[in-house]
């Protein structure tokens, strides 16, 4: 009779019977279920399906809010409804979002090519 290497070591299969019938092996456990793959198309529809959302309730703000109000900006004075003034507002919003968005994914991206010119020295 050979020992196991690890004689504390437990064993999922028991040992053949004396008579040769021994009892059938444990069913294997499942595998663990997959999680479904993130792909940018997933996320970016995700992404759209939140902003489709988020422009709804602007809007139905937006068309709550339709009386007329004076914007004092710089010395400028302006008259116009409330409404196109808060859409004008989340426009210049989403703007300045993007142009500090673009400028971090701009040097982020001189980084890379900075570091991939290094690597190659």
């Amino acid at each position: 009779m050979t020992m196991p290497a690890n004689p504390h070591a437990t064993t999922t299969v028991p040992p053949p019977s004396a008579n040769g019938s021994a009892p059938p092996p444990p069913p294997a456990s499942p595998a663990p279920p997959r999680r479904p793959l993130r792909t940018r198309t997933s996320s970016a529809r995700t992404a759209l399906i939140a902003a489709v959302a988020v422009l709804i309730v602007v809007l139905i703000f937006i068309i709550q809010n339709t009386h007329a109000v004076t914007i004092n900006f710089l010395g400028a004075h302006l008259r116009l409804s409330l409404a196109v003034a808060l859409l004008l507002a989340a426009v210049a919003g989403a703007l300045i979002m993007a142009a500090a968005g673009t400028a971090r994914i701009t040097q982020l991206r001189r980084t890379m090519r900075r570091d991939r010119r290094e690597s190659r020295r």
